[in-house]
């Protein structure tokens, strides 16, 4: 049996005018809801429970496959765009008027297109290991990493080398986030579907050229927004956080020195309270 309260959390499903959408919801009642969305390749069981149980301390969390994604019906969108539209259309079938959000990964170019489309629907915004595309100069996805995230099917080893840097440490507690996820996903085998995970690929790379970004945008982004990610991010450089925080007006950003994309799910605590002292 998990101890964890987002573990016990049941399946749920909303239709909006395009598509059933399967979510979860948990945590304190009350306030303004925290709605999550997902990295690359991810579905709702991909979210490390000890990261969602201390958001879930303060907050009703929110977590959803998008339109196409896991137990979700439809078709995933090939931009970025796209997939902010699915994501305002479950928010508002949920009859939310306004949401705090927070995205990684691709999730967060997801939630960084989501305010920039409806800027009165996001009271806050945290982006985790992600970007606004198109940054200037900025160091690309290693090779490696590239030819990693790509194949059909990820293991412990693959995980460990794209969301964590080599230290005992980090591997430690890679693996034990890893173990986390198994109680959803030895009995759901959670997985997305080969032609979303191509369409997902031509979101990122359009994101990424600059043919559906944020970067230009930044400067509208006028609401508090909390950024962070690893200083190892081997696919999603953090010189794109610190090259947000040059162009947003009212923006933190936390590096963690020992930690690379995952460090939301190796530094549970220390991120998750940064998360909650940010959206109180």
């Amino acid at each position: 049996m998990s101890t964890y309260i987002s573990d016990t959390a049941t399946d749920q499903y909303v239709d909006g005018p395009s598509t059933r959408f399967a979510y979860r919801r948990f945590g304190a009642s009350g306030g303004v809801p925290l709605v999550l969305a997902s990295r690359f390749r991810g579905t709702m069981d991909h979210w490390d429970p000890a990261f969602l149980d201390v958001l879930a301390r303060e907050h009703e969390v929110i977590v959803f496959d998008n339109a196409g994604v896991n137990l979700s019906s439809g078709r995933t969108t090939d931009r970025i765009g796209g997939a902010a539209e699915g994501a305002i259309e479950f928010i508002e079938a949920l009859g939310l008027a306004q949401i705090d959000l927070l995205g990684w990964s691709m999730g967060g170019f997801v939630a960084q297109a989501v305010t920039l489309k409806r800027p009165d629907l996001v009271r806050r915004l945290i982006v985790a290991g992600s970007g606004p595309g198109a940054v200037p100069d900025s160091p690309l996805m290693t090779p490696e990493a590239r030819v990693v995230a790509s194949k059909p099917v990820n293991d412990d080893e693959d995980f460990l080398f794209l969301f964590f840097p080599d230290t005992p440490a980090a591997r430690e507690a890679g693996l034990a986030s890893l173990r986390r996820l198994d109680y959803r996903l030895a009995s759901s085998q959670a997985a997305v579907r080969g032609e979303s995970v191509a369409a997902q690929a031509a979101a990122n790379a359009a994101w990424g050229g600059g043919e559906d970004s944020a970067w230009a945008g930044l400067e509208e982004l006028t609401l508090p927004v909390l950024v962070a990610n690893g200083a190892h991010d081997v696919m999603i450089h953090a010189y794109q956080s610190y090259a947000m925080s040059q162009r947003m007006p009212n923006a933190k950003v936390v590096l963690y020195s020992d930690a690379g994309h995952g460090f939301l799910f190796q530094h549970i605590e220390d991120f998750g309270n940064e998360v909650l002292a940010f959206l109180r």
